[in-house]
């Protein structure tokens, strides 16, 4: 799932903070941004499913759904246009991605936000007022492109606004709300559906104004965060903000960090070209690989779909929308685990030990509907059909305390700070591009692959697990700029990247020479 930030900066030193009610109010109010990402993903799978909705937008879908002769269980709603309908938002988002890296370095996260509620009213006014489909479809871009601006400033206000001690909580927020706007879209699809008159999708489309409202409300209200007004030249406005949300008058040794953190950013005039630098490449692989891999779990492919995925293994649409509902619950269960016991146990153990349960869920979903739901016939008793909901909420929620933050979280505290925005952009790009690759693809690899899906997402999970364990370090309570020191020259692969590390103008700012006997 596209959502996580990264962490502002800093991370050693512990600077007095007190959590204040304007870094509360201002987290909740940008973290919307999740909720209306996470409704956009939620209600496409469960609008799909509705049969009005099909009858007006994709009249030949709605003809084999209904045809006994054609009702194939794994190929009926295998159609080009209703994958476009729901993977035209992460192409957009994509695209906009680019935009927004340019506003939120040269306007603010503030903004950024702004311009996210913005596209998000407009998307949602005429997805609900749909008449053909090319209306649909814009509807759709234009949310694309207000998750592109909130998935590239949200994460940044909150990682920026929060202290030191509680940002990573702060930063799991968002993805908990993205959780959340899945699981109120899976509530509010269960609803619709039963409203006669065949109107109810255009409620489910239309409710997703709520979370967008608040986003564009919530933008209004907050302030800058003191690193984006530092970053643009504001310099007394950034001392008083950082005043007010920390909550104390002593913020000087945290203001002059952050002037210097701006300060040594600047001498950085190709973010990208730098990213691409021997030294910066084990974060760039890592950061690339998790978002593959976190899209290659198959975890967006099930909650799309999940109405339709269920629908297709013979649960009925009602009841198909109903297990929607208990997977979405689960999401957001699990993803509170996460913020709990990421720096308890760990990022490495978190990722393994979901790893095992992801890949033993998805072979014994496999072999359940291999045996018992054919093409064309299918023998899903009430227990299977409950017992494959249950494997699903077991691989659901591996994910949501595993590669669902953690895939954003991980490159969020890797990246050093010169190449931060830059990382964080590429981290967005990948996570949508391949979130767009699934979308697109999985009805189709339904169709073809029929219950072998859940195979090839399986051995996706094993390769990724290997990964984690050869090339993944554990990043927990290490302070950001020391990464290097204390994970990347320790990592057995990583530390032969790190030989031209003293060659940083970074390092060179503080005065540190190169020194050619430091090399590893």
């Amino acid at each position: 799932m596209a959502g996580g930030g990264f962490a502002g900066s800093g991370g050693g030193t512990e600077f007095e903070a007190k959590i204040t009610p304007i870094v509360i109010i201002s987290c909740i109010m940008a973290a919307t941004g999740g909720l209306m990402f996470g409704y956009d993903v939620g209600v496409s799978g469960g609008v799909t499913s509705m049969t009005p909705f099909l009858d007006k937008f994709f009249p030949a879908v709605a003809e084999r759904t209904k045809d006994p002769k054609l009702n194939s269980n794994y190929c009926k709603y295998d159609n080009e246009g209703l994958q476009l309908f729901t993977s035209s938002l992460y192409l957009a988002g994509l695209t906009a991605t680019f935009f927004a890296s340019y506003t939120t370095r040269k306007l603010g996260r503030k903004l950024t936000m702004l311009i996210a509620g913005v596209f998000f009213i407009a998307g949602v006014v005429l997805n609900a007022a749909a008449q053909d489909l090319a209306m649909l479809i814009i509807g759709r871009i234009l949310l694309g492109c207000g998750v592109g601006f909130a998935n590239q400033a949200v994460p940044l206000f909150l990682s920026e606004i929060a202290p030191t001690r509680i940002r990573g909580g702060l930063n799991i927020l968002f993805q908990l709300n993205v959780t959340l706007g899945i699981l109120f879209a899976n509530l509010v699809n269960y609803g619709t559906a039963k409203i006669k008159g065949g109107w109810g999708w255009r409620v489910s489309l239309g409710l997703a104004g709520i979370p967008a409202g608040l986003l564009t409300i919530g933008a209004l209200m907050v302030v800058d965060t003191p690193n984006s007004l530092i970053e643009r030249g504001h310099l007394d406005e950034g001392k008083a903000v950082l005043k007010r949300i920390r909550g104390t008058d002593n913020v000087d040794p945290e203001f002059h960090e952050l002037v210097e953190a701006s300060r040594v950013a600047k001498l950085v005039k190709h973010p990208f070209r730098n990213l691409l630098m021997r030294r910066n490449r084990p974060q760039l692989i890592i950061a690339v690989a998790l978002q593959i891999f976190q899209q290659f779990t198959g975890i967006n492919a099930i909650m799309f779909y999940a109405p339709v995925l269920f629908d297709t293994v013979g649960f009925g649409s009602d009841a198909a929308l109903y297990s929607a509902v208990i997977t979405g619950a689960v999401n957001v269960l699990s993803t509170a685990v996460s913020i709990y016991s990421v720096d308890r146990v760990g990022r490495r153990v978190l990722l393994l030990q979901a790893g095992v349960q992801m890949f033993l869920s998805q072979v014994v979903i496999a072999v359940v509907l291999g045996i018992k739901v054919k093409d064309h016939s299918q023998d899903l008793s009430h227990g299977y059909a409950i017992f494959v909901v249950i494997l699903i909420c077991l691989f659901v929620s591996a994910f949501a305390w595993s590669w669902g933050p953690l895939g954003w979280l991980i490159p969020s505290e890797t990246f050093p700070l010169e190449t931060r925005s830059a990382g964080q952009s590429v981290t967005v790009c990948v996570n949508l591009l391949f979130t767009f690759v699934i979308a697109q693809a999985f009805l189709s690899m339904l169709c073809h692959f029929k219950f072998g899906i859940f195979f090839f997402f399986s051995g996706w999970v094993l390769v990724m697990s290997l990964f984690v364990l050869l090339l993944v370090p554990e990043t927990k309570n290490v302070p950001i700029e020391e990464m290097t020191e204390r994970v990347w020259k320790q990592h057995w692969l990583w530390k032969r990247f790190m030989d031209d590390h003293y060659a940083d103008p970074v390092k060179n700012g503080h005065g540190k020479g190169f020194d050619p006997h430091s090399q590893l």
